[in-house]
């Protein structure tokens, strides 16, 4: 069964072009030319990825992906002819999965696709709960219990909660986890990392003496266990 594919591109001719490549490839695809209309094809074709431009006519791309994350963590690549850090940063913070700069050669987006639909897949197989002292990190559900309350947390917090909690005591810089976890090929502004590292001691802070999340200065973040 072919994988669906939704591109939200304003711009006639992107769209067409993404359309008739990723046909070609084998996909299936629908295209929106705005973010009210993206959001309402996303909502009724159940998409398996969405190739998202950020300047979009009515809602721009930062807001249909926000939206898109509080119902669902279908994979999302973000399109834009800015190449700023903050457009990135942005992306990173709304939980986009990967981000494309125009003007992009096909075979980079075809290329990025695939990549991001087999981390999606390895993510669906792996172990998805992690256990420990007043602490249940539930990936199935997306459900964090904080001594055993439901806590609120964006994907992304959740994310890279379970990244860091399931190698317990390792250390993983900030670009490790950029990469890791975001899935993006990213060089410069590091700090959405520093930001849902913040976030996340708000919520975890003083809950248990067994673990916490702990700062490695000069090198980056770990989540410590006790052993």
């Amino acid at each position: 069964m072919a994988l669906k594919v939704l591109i939200v591109e304003d711009d006639s001719n992107i769209a067409q072009l993404l359309q008739l490549y990723l046909e070609k490839e084998g996909f299936e695809t629908q295209v929106a030319d705005d973010g009210s209309k993206g959001l309402n094809l996303f909502h009724e074709g159940n998409p398996d990825l969405v190739l998202l431009d950020i300047m979009l006519p009515g809602l721009d791309g930062w807001t249909v992906c926000k939206k898109i994350r509080e119902t669902s963590k279908v994979p999302i690549i973000m399109m834009t002819a800015k190449g700023e850090t903050v457009d990135k940063v942005n992306g990173l913070e709304m939980g986009a999965d990967d981000y494309i700069v125009k003007p992009f050669e096909m075979k980079e987006v075809l290329a990025r696709i695939h990549a991001v639909l087999r981390r999606y897949g390895s993510k669906e197989t792996a172990e998805k709960k992690l256990t420990f002292d007043k602490l249940v990190i539930n990936m199935d559900s997306y459900e964090l219990l904080v001594d055993g309350k439901r806590v609120d947390t964006p994907p992304k917090e959740m994310e890279l909660l379970f990244h860091l909690a399931s190698s317990p005591n390792r250390v993983f810089t900030r670009n490790q986890l950029l990469d890791e976890v975001w899935g993006f090929d990213y060089f410069g502004d590091s700090r959405t990392v520093d930001v849902h590292i913040k976030r996340l001691r708000e919520k975890l802070e003083g809950v248990s003496p067994k673990w916490g999340l702990k700062t490695v200065w000069g090198v980056g973040y770990k989540f410590e266990l006790e052993t």
